[in-house]
């Protein structure tokens, strides 16, 4: 092992995933293509060493960080000027990450806090940008020409101290962030989103009508979502007919997001595109298109309505997250610490939660209305009753309840508020109050994913098993990353483990261990399916990594899960038992 140091740069390709769901073999062909024609070379060029290719990424290493940047800008802007002619959804775009640091080299890998790091910046970079670490910016910031922009610092998984972020900003952006005029809106404090009128493409100019009506269908469908500041169609509208500039639209409106998106037919064929665009930046956040058979128009209409909304509500609030985590602490709103709180909370971690509630105690300190984290506090204090990870246990539950039952007072037509009501209302094993909040929940807003799979997840709790895998899939559909969906996993093994059909229950067990690694009650369900399937040796492994997680539980911890089938709970018990789960602390 030596060590040595070095500039790190790691760089991901964006939508991966999206782009080989689409394509797959073009995709592949395009990548080798780009490494063999662009960044080979070029790291090659500035004296880089690849260090490896990770699928969608790479990891490569420099003796100098002016040379790192040097080169990460030139694959960025040549990049760009490569993917020109690409329509913007297929464009492959780097994201960038680069850290001068201490490594350990072994057998040609490197490893240590200066690869992670690394690693953690690229993670945060805008699609086509590039973070650097502090210690980059100093040793470049009078070496090179390019521009930098101070994003303040940010907590990083595993890394001990926060780290100083700066920016890359693209040629021909201006440096330092815009104020908007005195006379025109600031942002307000909620995500703020205007859906523009969708453009008509097609020869027909009768299919104007459809066009506004998708438009209208999307606005109406956000603005029951409390949490989203939807600008109204009169506003939104005026914009109809004009070639439209989206910062322009950002800073009349006020607004961060714009919702925009063009309809097209031929014969009986319909396409449908929309894509969702940062404003501020011109960044897009998400796009996609719909091809429908035109039967009934209306039933077309609703059907891509209800996919776009579904889409677009988790993407909007995704970015959102990525926003507040690039902030500095101290200066987040109440807002922010929402964001950057959910996206501890639903790694559904020890460590996790306790930094979550945190964040949203602070963000009702911030909004005394209590319109900002109520109900996210509520879901907290249910994991720390659940997992006993609370120092009073009893005093979080009663919490747990109380902030759920003040959320819905706040505004009882938030359907997240009536969501987690629901849900504490199970930890509560309030059996009859379960699903009134949550259906409830779906009256206000029919496609509002968490509602739907919290719906299916209590009514496996229930006992409704066929029924609630049928609802939980329909959730995971509208919402495939969904924060949620470590609880629906938990909800469809209850399902899967009622039914007796262990091996799905393993499954989809093991499914939610890669989303949430580090929470317990999936390694738990996995060793209990695992034991129920005879898999016994496989099932003590899952035990001792459970008890690792989980410290001094027992069967008599595992009992507490809220199911209301009794003959459920002993299966799942009897599992635990054969897979060395201890009856009581020693």
């Amino acid at each position: 092992m030596q060590r040595r140091l070095a500039a790190v740069l790691a760089a991901d390709i964006v939508s991966y995933s999206r782009l080989m769901g689409a394509d797959e073999a073009l995709t592949l062909e395009r990548l080798k293509a780009l490494l063999s024609e662009l960044v080979r070379p070029t790291v090659k060029k500035f004296s880089g060493r690849i260090v490896k290719l990770m699928g969608d990424g790479l990891l490569a290493e420099f003796s100098s960080a002016v040379d790192a940047v040097h080169c990460a800008v030139e694959i960025q802007n040549s990049l760009n000027v490569r993917e020109a002619d690409e329509p913007e959804v297929s464009r492959l775009r780097f994201r960038m990450g680069i850290n001068l640091g201490d490594i350990m080299v072994e057998g040609g890998d490197i490893f240590g806090d200066g690869v992670n790091i690394a690693a953690r910046l690229e993670s945060i970079a805008e699609p086509g940008g590039i973070c650097i670490s502090a210690k980059v910016h100093e040793e470049v910031a009078v070496r090179v020409g390019y521009g930098f922009e101070d994003l303040g610092q940010h907590e990083m998984k595993n890394i001990v101290r926060p780290v100083q972020v700066w920016g890359w900003i693209p040629e021909g952006q201006p440096s330092g962030r815009l104020t908007p005029p005195a006379s025109q809106p600031g942002l307000p404090d909620k995500p703020s989103i205007a859906v523009l009128p969708f453009d008509n493409m097609s020869s027909d100019p009768d299919q104007d009508f459809f066009a506004d009506g998708m438009a209208e269908d999307i606005i109406t469908a956000l603005s029951r979502m409390p949490w989203f500041f939807v600008i109204a169609r009169n506003s939104s509208f005026t914009y109809k007919g004009s070639a439209v500039d989206v910062k322009q639209v950002s800073s009349d409106l006020g607004v961060r997001y714009v919702l925009e998106g063009s309809v097209r037919k031929s014969g009986n064929r319909l396409r449908i595109t929309a894509q969702l665009i940062d404003a501020t930046n011109g960044q897009h956040v998400w796009a996609e298109k719909y091809d429908r058979d035109v039967v009934d128009i209306f039933d077309v209409q609703d059907e891509v309505t209800e996919a776009i909304v579904a889409a677009v509500a988790p993407e909007f609030v995704s970015s959102e997250v990525k926003k507040a985590k690039r902030k500095d602490p101290s200066n987040l709103d109440a807002w922010e610490c929402v964001m950057r709180g959910r996206a501890h909370v639903w790694k559904l971690g020890r460590e996790d939660a306790e930094e979550a509630r945190k964040l949203f105690e602070r963000a009702i300190e911030l909004a005394p209305s209590g319109e900002f984290g109520t109900s996210d506090l509520a879901l907290v204090h249910g994991l720390q009753t659940y997992y006993r990870w609370s120092s009073s246990p009893l005093d979080s539950s009663a919490k747990m309840v109380a902030y759920a039952d003040q959320a819905v007072a706040v505004d009882d037509n938030d359907p997240l508020a009536l969501t987690i009501l629901a849900w504490a209302n199970v930890f509560a094993r309030k059996w009859d109050e379960c699903l009134p909040p949550v259906e409830r929940a779906i009256a206000i807003s029919p496609n509002f994913a968490p509602a739907i799979g919290i719906r299916g997840t209590v009514l496996a709790l229930l006992g409704e098993s066929e029924t609630s895998i049928e609802i939980i899939n329909d959730a995971i559909r509208l919402s495939p990353r969904d924060g949620f969906m470590g609880i629906w996993l938990m909800g469809t093994f209850w399902a899967y483990h009622s039914l007796s059909r262990y091996e799905e229950a393993a499954n989809t067990a093991k499914s939610a261990i890669r989303i949430a690694p580090d929470n317990p009650t999936f390694r738990r369900q996995y060793a209990s399916a695992l034991a129920n399937l005879g898999k016994i040796e496989e099932a003590r492994t899952a035990v001792q990594d459970y008890l690792r997680l989980s410290p001094g539980h027992t069967i008599a911890d595992a009992a507490k899960v809220p199911s209301k089938s009794h003959e459920q709970l002993e299966r799942f018990l009897k599992g635990l038992r054969l897979a060395g789960m201890p009856e009581s602390e020693q």
